[in-house]
């Protein structure tokens, strides 16, 4: 499509003067990575770190920062731009015009087994070898790739989608709009054991799994109920793959993940607060509203809403940063403390 329309529907309205361009209103094919775009691309550089590439990229078109030098710069060669302050949710929109996943038609094949109880909304697809249990409610629009497993008396809201090999267990709801990615978990067995002389006692898991609406589940992510109460994952959550929410959590709204977080029973998430890879929280732990959790952080108390804390035990980052530094001055430190040892023996 022409350069201007995708303007116009991606909503950013500040651009160049066409009449700056060798081809007034490019006609742009695709969207492509700024250092591997190609003519007849659009791109985008997201800030100062990628500015060089201004100088370099193929692109016909590029998202800009508000940042004039660019801009002349784009214009000097003769790459039409838009300028915006987020170029990179601008270049999401963009992407969204050009590809969208692979959803079937509405329709059940022939091999799913679903049992009679079943409610179904309207326009729903459900692929190859899929089995949903008695008293299932499907809403509308909802689509169910293969070998997808739902368990007894499960809700699942309207326009939802289950990628293939998922399994949702018994005495969970899914709201409106929801994505659990292949291999993902939801609602299985929290991890209730009572100790005893003879061994380790079971501890059924009666609870429930919920998970509001616009929540994304990536791929081989569990998602634990309770031996009793609820297991929640508020509105517009999203985890990476490979992510553990235990029995009994309370996961905020806007909550982001990233790969092999795991969290033990009964943690409670604030709003807005993002956890980087390998996040480990320990059991009971409360993270405030706005909180930053950097890689590998191992979070053993509570956090203030707002911080930002790093390492294992899990510290203020700006202090993790003064103790990451004198580490890396261990070695020196060490020969200056034996060189010290030396001269007081020598001097005694």
């Amino acid at each position: 499509m022409k350069f201007s329309e995708i303007a116009a529907k991606i909503g950013i309205t500040e651009q160049s003067s066409l009449s700056e361009y060798a081809d007034r209103d490019p006609e742009i094919a695709g969207v492509s990575a700024v250092e591997q775009a190609e003519a007849g691309a659009l791109s985008y550089i997201e800030g100062a770190k990628f500015a060089h590439f201004v100088a370099t990229t193929q692109a016909s078109a590029l998202i800009l920062p508000k940042n004039e030098a660019l801009q002349a710069q784009a214009s000097e060669r003769g790459i039409a731009w838009l300028s915006t302050p987020d170029p990179r949710l601008g270049f999401a929109r963009a992407i969204a015009l050009f590809y969208q996943p692979f959803k079937p038609a509405p329709g059940i094949h022939p091999t799913a087994i679903i049992d009679p109880s079943v409610t179904l909304g309207e326009e729903v697809a459900i692929g190859a070898y899929v089995v949903i249990q008695a008293g299932v409610k499907i809403g509308s629009g909802v689509c169910i790739q293969p070998n997808v497993v739902v368990y007894p008396h499960v809700e699942i809201g309207d326009g939802t989608v289950l990628h293939a090999n998922c399994v949702i267990h018994e005495r969970t709801k899914l709201g409106r709009a929801c994505v659990i990615h292949s291999g993902a978990a939801i609602g299985s067995e929290g991890f209730g054991f009572v100790p005893t002389a003879q061994g380790w006692e079971k501890m059924e898991q009666s609870g429930y799994t919920v998970l509001e609406d616009g929540v994304e589940i990536g791929c081989n992510s569990t998602v634990d109920r309770p031996a009793v109460g609820e297991t929640r994952i508020k509105r517009g959550t999203k985890l990476d793959n490979l992510v553990h929410v235990a029995h009994g959590c309370q996961v905020g709204e806007g909550v982001v993940m990233a790969a092999q977080v795991g969290m033990a029973g009964g943690v409670i998430i604030g709003n807005r607060v993002i956890l980087a890879g390998q996040v480990g929280i320990a059991n009971q732990a409360k993270i405030g509203d706005g909180a930053i959790a950097t890689a590998k952080a191992g979070i053993h108390s509570d956090v203030e809403a707002g911080s930002i804390v790093a390492g294992s035990p899990a510290i203020s980052h700006k202090l993790f940063l003064k103790a990451a530094a004198v580490y890396n001055r261990l070695p020196e430190m060490y020969q200056t403390l034996k060189q010290l040892q030396r001269q007081f023996t020598s001097t005694k």
